[in-house]
């Protein structure tokens, strides 16, 4: 057995990791990938080949702890799916489901779209179905779909006005398959994101809690955006949470359709477009390997 630096799981490391999740008997354990997108971090379990999802909330939750599991701003299962190329389910690290992870799209997209030798996937998730694609220089795009701008949509307790919530700093809501709350501020990175995060994430005008992004005008088209994700905290960055700012952003009429967004982890950039929101950034694999039977006993 090989220790890798997460110091208690059998990780072979690299990149030839096509078509290597499914290569283990099951009675040997759980293969997973680790992967991030601008250091948004996702465990990928692929249960394509078992044709049914695995994924429990304790299994989410014991893999998504740093200290004794692997640790992950979201967990990510590929299932298979009738008339497109796979579906996929998002886990937040308490348990929780997540209904939409931009970057975990792009980055198990990139991962399908190698294993099929394919350069475009349709996928299925709670949001509808999705494509990506690869771009010529190796970045992976996925239309998000259309934004969710009433009230219902996003979802929101009562009859607001979006584009200036009753909340101080007047925030603009938006729902990308799960919902946000974008403040815009003189300085995001001066802003007190673990204070403000929780208390809004919460508030009763969100039914289904909310992630919460703040962002402040940098240039033309281009903002600084710093995140707290609803179950999992302060995260280096958030893809639905880009394609929401950049909305909210346009809708508030200081950028274009087109934006780009510096994050803590790295740029991505969003165009709105006329058939849905569509987000580019970088993707990388880390490394792959398998939760043992011991870690599994009692969770799936």
């Amino acid at each position: 057995m090989r220790k890798s630096h997460t110091g208690a799981l059998d990780c072979a490391g690299g990149q030839a990791y096509m078509g290597g999740m499914n290569a283990l008997p099951p009675l040997q354990g759980l293969p997973f990938l680790k992967m991030h997108g601008a250091g948004n971090d996702f465990v990928v379990i692929d249960s394509r080949a078992r044709g049914a999802a695995v994924v429990t909330p304790a299994l989410a939750r014991a893999l998504g702890d740093r200290n004794r599991g692997v640790g992950f701003d979201q967990l990510a299962e590929i299932r298979p799916a009738e008339g497109a190329d796979f579906a996929l389910d998002f886990w937040n690290n308490d348990g929780s489901r997540a209904g939409a992870c931009g970057n975990a799209t792009r980055c198990v997209s990139d991962y399908v779209m190698r294993d099929l030798g394919q350069d475009a996937v349709t996928l299925r998730t709670l949001r509808g179905t999705l494509r990506a694609e690869r771009s010529a220089d190796g970045r992976v795009n996925v239309n998000m779909g259309p934004p969710q701008l009433d009230w219902r949509g996003v979802p929101l307790a009562q009859d607001v006005d979006t584009l200036r919530l009753p909340l101080p700093g007047e925030p603009v809501a938006v729902g990308m398959g799960n919902p946000h709350c974008v403040f815009f501020v003189p300085d995001a990175e001066a802003t007190d994101v673990a204070g403000l995060g929780p208390g809004v994430e919460h508030d009763p005008l969100f039914p289904e809690r909310t992630n919460v992004e703040f962002a402040s005008l940098t240039g033309p088209d281009r903002l600084r955006m710093r995140v707290w994700e609803r179950g999992a905290g302060i995260t280096l960055a958030c893809g639905s949470g880009a394609c929401a700012t950049a909305v909210a952003a346009h809708l508030r009429g200081l950028t274009g359709r087109r934006v780009a967004l510096d994050l803590d982890g790295g740029r991505l950039e969003v165009d709105w477009r006329e058939d849905g929101v569509w987000m580019t950034g970088p993707v990388a694999m880390v490394f792959e390997g398998r939760l043992t039977p011991d870690f599994l006993a009692g969770l799936v």
